[in-house]
């Protein structure tokens, strides 16, 4: 078990990068044998693929549609101003450290990052008053000090929570890492194991009741299924490990933000001879007969013995794969009826001066319940709806020039699906700019932004549908009960050969950490098919501290 740094300092070393991998051009030691992938998509996802298939002795190519790596995490540039075109909370380091690890590398020598403490500030809206404030913290007594002096018996329950939590993490671990094909996974020993762990007939939020008395305490703790584009009031309980991993293992800033490990895994790639391909869109996935062989870009065509879609995993196979090679399960109506997590309204905002506000701010409607209902039931605006800030400019100077601020905003919206969604965002746009800035002002507290806003660019569920995602749902498919484990799409995508799935599309779901355990899935998947040894190691199969000092 390695050890955490202090809340605050730096926990891994800065540029220049030296590694003892294998150099470019010289044989795998594992001893591939020349097997060539073609990966759709430069994202977390493909990208870590990228470097374990790479590592294991496969000639590897990525095809990215936008200019730069990273696809909805990839760095956007307005004017001087630089930020997370998506996700921006890291957690569980370690997955990506053992990424690295796996090829001879150290994350350590390609990215810098921060812990934070406060992790957030949480502003939990009343329907009267001002807000309860929260700023959490992996300080487990003064986070129970804090929930105590809201009500005197949350804050044991908190302890608690976390030691349930802490088991609980310990027993899904196994199921996380491991292809979930059918029920013939799901009644192994690990799932046997873990199921005393689980109530799937309960949600998250009903869980919580059994242990926090007053409502925001229980907002506090689950505002997290947001992270899957979900409300807690229908994500499963078994997601109550996601606010547990924030408390145990802590939330991290990567210098030059979530963006710059996308950087750091694509230098990686490039350093192993893998060829990455920017401003190329896959047009089409090739098959001969159900085997898929090859991509189309650009009208040619491009021949590999597998193919592995990193794209949105709904639109990728509505558009890239022929309908006549796909089984019932995903044709179009199939893939078309199923739930959609909910999509956002950015506002990507150049600040002249600091904004008083920590790393993460975020806001909960004081009509919290409408506002879920209004984006995931009814398909409307709130007038009030949960906003959340990210304030990175005050620990990473990367961003923004001196003495200005790059200021990240994001509001969740309904998705754009046809027949739900009673948005029309092109109308929309600007009453959401008004209405959020106001929101800046009144509820954040801070002023007079329009006067300092230097650059701006904004985004509404629309233009993510532009960027080949099915819906504009910007957490993929919903993480509900129906559509998790086997049921989510297999990473050997059913009824094909040889087309492969990584990313927030299939098992386990969205964010950082758990797309880069699908990526040692499918990557483990594919060389045991093709009878190569397991390229991320024996090792990684539990838990480890957060990163290494």
């Amino acid at each position: 078990m390695v050890t955490q740094p202090t809340p605050g300092t730096v926990a891994t070393a800065p540029w220049p990068r030296t590694s003892a991998a294998t150099p470019p051009g010289r044989p795998s030691p594992h001893g591939g044998d020349g097997r060539s992938v073609a990966i759709v998509g430069a994202g977390p996802g493909g990208l870590a693929t990228a470097m374990l298939l790479a590592h294991a002795g496969w000639q590897v190519t990525v095809y990215e549609a936008h200019a730069t790596v990273g696809g909805r995490t990839r760095q956007l540039e307005v004017g001087p101003y630089r930020f997370d075109c998506g996700p921006t909370f890291f957690m569980m380091p370690w997955v990506l450290e053992e990424i690295f690890e796996a090829t001879g590398r150290k994350l350590a020598d390609y990215a810098e990052l921060r812990r934070l403490d406060p992790m957030y500030r949480l502003l939990i809206g009343q329907p009267t008053g001002d807000p309860v404030v929260i700023d959490t913290t992996q300080d487990i007594a003064r986070m129970s000090r804090q929930l105590s002096a809201i009500e005197p018996s949350d804050g044991p329950a908190f302890e608690r929570f976390i030691r349930d939590n802490r088991r609980k993490l310990e027993v899904m671990t196994p199921l996380l890492r491991r292809p979930i094909r059918g029920l013939r996974d799901l009644f192994s020993l690990d799932a046997m194991r873990a199921g005393p762990a689980l109530r799937p007939w309960q949600s998250l939020y009903d869980h919580l009741k059994g242990y926090f008395r007053h409502e925001g305490v229980r907002l506090a703790m689950s505002f997290q299924s947001k992270y899957l584009g979900m409300s807690p009031f229908e994500c499963p309980e078994l997601f109550s490990i996601l606010p547990f991993i924030e408390y145990e293992y802590g939330i991290w800033h990567p210098i030059g933000g979530c963006s710059a490990l996308m950087r750091a895994m694509a230098d990686a790639c490039t350093e192993m001879g893998v060829e990455v391909r920017c401003g190329e869109p896959v047009e089409q996935v090739l098959f001969q007969g159900k085997r898929a062989s090859g991509v189309r870009v650009a009208g040619r065509h491009e021949r590999h013995d597998h193919v592995v879609v990193n794209a949105d995993a709904a639109w990728a196979l509505k558009n890239l794969v022929p309908s006549e090679v796909r089984p019932r399960a995903l044709k179009d109506d199939a893939l078309d009826a199923k739930r959609f997590s909910c999509s956002t309204f950015m506002m990507y905002l150049g600040i002249e001066g600091t904004v008083d506000l920590p790393h993460h701010t975020i806001y909960t409607s004081r009509s919290y319940v409408r506002n879920l209902q209004d984006i995931s039931r009814n398909g409307t605006l709130s007038d009030d709806p949960s906003t959340y800030v990210c304030n990175p400019s005050r620990i990473d100077p990367t961003l923004a020039p001196p003495g200005h601020s790059s200021l990240y905003v994001l509001v969740p919206t309904p998705n754009n699906k046809k027949g739900e969604c009673q948005v029309d965002w092109h109308w929309a746009r600007g009453e959401l700019r008004e209405r959020t800035l106001r929101q800046l002002e009144d509820v954040f507290g801070i002023r007079d932004i329009r006067s300092r806003i230097r650059a701006e660019h904004l985004v509404t569920p629309a233009d993510w549908q532009s960027e080949r995602i099915a819906h504009g749902a910007t957490f993929n498919m919903a993480h509900n009960l129906g559509q998790m484990l086997h049921r989510r799409p297999h990473h050997r995508v059913q009824g094909m050969d040889n087309l492969w799935l990584v990313g927030g599309g299939t098992h386990p779901g969205s964010g950082l950490p758990v797309i880069f355990l699908s990526a040692e899935i499918t990557s483990r998947l594919m060389c045991a098919e093709e009878g190569l040894p397991d390229p991320v190691g024996a090792g990684a199969t539990g838990l480890r501290a957060a990163t290494t000092a």
